[in-house]
């Protein structure tokens, strides 16, 4: 594994370094309360300064502006952002293990296929009739990739993942266990006697630096491609339906389901189980909260929440009612048994008896 000193951290995170010796070497990463003398941490978030003093750590990561002592024997990389730096660090500290070329004895190449010399063909994969593999790709075991498809430069597939006939997976792009893209979208038509399916021909066509979540599903179109831009970020366990098209850089948390022929903007950010309707669009920028229900286009830079979704203050709002209602019940037969002096039944047969005495009250009442 390789080793860094404090120095070499300050470098690569762009900070600069405070307190303690920057020849000290750091060797793994670690949370606070788990760090040893050869490990770095960090802390993001205020609430965690505290934490700091009891750390055995040699060195933290920690925002340039934090308010925070740092304890004798510790040093800390002051930073502009430490999640970002934590990012530069780890590629550093735990680089991915390198894949030899070639091809495994196991693996199955069907004819016309070409695989690039540099790139790595696993245990039991199989690479279908007519595509491509590019320079420095990972295919890892028993992946299946069917005919007619393009993976691009230094895509990692990883183990069981499925890709269907006519699927594109741009460079640098990283897909997880058990996704599967380019499945049959979900159309089928009445007949008399039941459904008829409907052919899905179109394709699925993943951009460049994109990654996608272990179980994930992406459609294949049914007429023309499903499509996914450059730089996307999914989570696992989403399902995108046939012909959406989801834009650049846009962020998509686990078990969200997106309906067929739904577009989403660049820089949008769907929210863990947010279901999407079909045929509508989702503007760039947006922000769709946690379990929204989608049932209408969100402008763009719209923040929604709810279901159905809508501006998220206006849920916020409706939300803060309905849990209001429990007290509002208490009160409102409180006030009936202050002008009726009994409860809400009697109440009701006061109301009655009034109704059945033409408009006058009982006396009793």
């Amino acid at each position: 594994m390789p080793e860094l000193t404090i120095a070499e951290v300050a470098r690569i995170a762009e900070g600069e370094v405070e307190r303690g010796d920057p020849a000290r070497k750091v060797r793994g990463m670690a949370p606070l309360d788990e760090a040893g003398p050869d490990d770095l941490s960090f802390v993001a978030e205020a609430r965690y300064h505290a934490y700091i003093h009891a750390s055995r750590a040699a060195a933290v990561l920690l925002a340039r502006d934090a308010a925070v002592e740092i304890p004798e024997g510790m040093a800390a990389v002051r930073v502009d952002d430490p999640r970002r730096a934590l990012a530069r660090v780890l590629g550093v500290l735990y680089p991915p293990p390198a894949a030899e070329p070639g091809i495994h004895p196991t693996a199955v190449v069907g004819d016309g296929a070409v695989v690039d010399p540099t790139a790595s063909v696993g245990a039991y994969a199989v690479v279908g009739d007519g595509t491509r593999v590019g320079e420095r790709a990972r295919i890892h075991p028993h992946v299946v990739i069917g005919r007619g498809c393009e993976i691009g430069a230094e895509v990692v597939l990883h183990p069981h993942v499925t890709l269907y006939d006519d699927v594109t997976v741009g460079a640098r792009s990283v897909v997880h266990s058990g996704a599967r893209l380019g499945s049959d979208g979900f159309g089928f038509v009445p007949e008399r006697g039941g459904l008829k399916k409907v052919p899905q021909v179109g394709g699925c066509r993943i951009g460049e630096d994109v990654e996608i979540g272990a179980n994930t599903t992406i459609d294949r179109g049914s007429i023309g491609d499903t499509t996914v831009g450059r730089g996307t970020k999914i989570d696992n366990l989403v399902q995108i339906g046939h012909n959406c098209r989801i834009g650049s850089h846009v962020i998509i948390v686990s078990q969200v389901g997106i309906s067929g022929s739904t577009r989403v903007g660049d820089g949008a950010v769907l929210g863990g189980q947010a279901g999407v309707q079909g045929h509508i669009e989702i503007g760039a920028g947006a922000r769709v909260g946690g379990q929204a229900g989608v049932t209408a286009s969100v402008p763009a830079g719209a923040t929604v929440s709810g279901y159905p979704a809508r501006p998220h203050r206006e849920a916020m709002r409706i939300q803060a009612a309905v849990f209001g209602l429990p007290k509002l019940v208490q009160r409102l037969k409180a006030l009936e048994k202050a002008v009726f002096g009994r409860g809400a039944e009697g109440a009701r047969a006061g109301s009655h008896a009034t109704d059945q005495a033409g408009g006058e009250p009982p006396r009793d009442a």
